[in-house]
């Protein structure tokens, strides 16, 4: 059984500007057909807006509240909140002006760079 804490995880900014810890993929935990990371982002931040050409995502929204814009649909998103990203869908989100955006990232495959493209 593979278990892993949040506090074991290291933080780090990625390509599209958020704060991100790797909960599990295939080098920590060992998960070879998805990955799970945790997102933040400061009040007022977004993401760059980008798509991924084979990764589904799923978001969970898990703390604050902010705008998610999938393929130009615009949606307010709070705790509770699981949003669908389907491969090649331009996709962005913004933390609400009132504090931090903490979410779980799902990636099926797994998330890599090379499969992150930007405008």
């Amino acid at each position: 059984m593979e278990v892993r804490s949040r506090a074991q995880a290291d933080a780090f900014t990625t390509l599209d500007g958020s704060t991100i810890r790797v909960l599990l993929d295939g080098v920590l935990g060992g998960a070879v057909k998805q990955s799970l990371a945790e997102a933040t982002l400061a009040s007022g931040q977004a993401t760059q807006r980008h798509y991924h050409a084979q990764a589904e995502e799923i978001y969970l929204l898990l703390e604050g509240e902010g705008e998610m814009e999938v393929d130009g649909e615009r949606r307010r998103v709070g705790p509770g909140d699981a949003v669908l990203i389907p491969p090649g869908s331009w996709h962005e989100i913004r933390a609400g002006p009132d504090g931090p955006l903490r979410f779980l990232c799902c990636c099926a495959p797994p998330y890599r760079d090379d499969d992150t493209f930007f405008a």
